[in-house]
């Protein structure tokens, strides 16, 4: 089966924000696997070279809202694209809302969900809000680049729509799972139970993933499946590393769960 039967033929452009973003995430869920990680949660001050001095002397900024930060600018991305783009088919609708609807939901869960325990690095937000932003304004301008073409010979819509919803109330319902783990003003970690933690340590980061190849469904583009892919190999790296730190800090941590993908990985 050939790629042009459910994509969008890419323009050059299209093709290398694709090679680029996908490269980039990879790397990136590489250098988590290796023990370089982004410095949030319960990363932030870990790694081989963020030393608790080294963390001490960045610039710092709660949690709650160094999060809020990250997803804002995806979210008003999306929201704007509305109006960029007023009159635009049922396809690029469904794309500019899903990707609303997202990043709304990651704010909202930031604000009135998560319960946090520490702080974040200011220029991990910045990545983190720089790559969300991008991602979000190329796979808009990626579907704009698509208007007056031929749709693909198989239509992926309404399964992207099903794995988009799948993801984010998975995403959800497990985000709520681990924040009842604490109760108010609590910091401490604790192993999680219930849903798919009974099979992986990162359910959370699988739900995430389905809800981006639901983007890449909806959309068609090359940009949206190679950001997904790349999106895939990040949490995989980072579900990884994740199990790497619960099996260092609870000896009676499961040690044959897997990292996300169940019987898998």
């Amino acid at each position: 089966m050939s790629v042009v039967n459910f994509l969008f033929p890419p323009s050059v452009f299209v093709a290398a924000t694709s090679l680029a973003s996908c490269t980039s995430l990879a790397i990136s869920g590489l250098s988590e696997i290796r023990g370089k990680n982004l410095q949030y949660s319960k990363f932030f001050g870990v790694g081989s070279q963020s030393s608790a001095a080294a963390a001490d002397s960045k610039v710092k900024l709660s949690s709650r809202l160094g999060m809020v930060m990250v997803y804002t600018p995806a979210f008003l991305a999306g929201v704007s694209s509305f109006f960029i783009f007023p009159d635009e088919d049922f396809r690029f609708l469904l794309l500019k809302s899903a990707i609303s609807i997202h990043f709304f939901k990651r704010i909202f869960e930031s604000l009135f969900v998560h319960k946090y325990s520490g702080e974040m690095a200011l220029d991990t937000v910045i990545v983190v809000l720089l790559s969300y932003f991008t991602s979000s304004v190329f796979m808009i301008i990626a579907q704009h680049l698509t208007m007056g073409q031929p749709e693909p010979q198989i239509d992926l819509k309404n399964p992207g729509i099903l794995l988009f919803l799948a993801g984010i109330i998975g995403n959800f319902y497990h985000h709520c799972l681990l924040s009842k783990l604490r109760s108010k003003g609590a910091k401490e970690y604790k192993i999680p139970k219930g849903g798919l933690f009974e099979f992986v340590v990162c359910p959370h980061y699988l739900f995430e993933a389905l809800a981006f190849w639901g983007f890449a469904f909806i959309s068609q583009t090359l940009y949206s499946f190679s950001y997904a892919l790349g999106t895939t190999f990040y949490l995989m790296g980072r579900s990884y590393a994740t199990k790497r730190w619960y099996l260092s800090k609870f000896e009676d941590f499961p040690k044959g769960l897997k990292a996300m993908i169940p019987f898998l990985f």
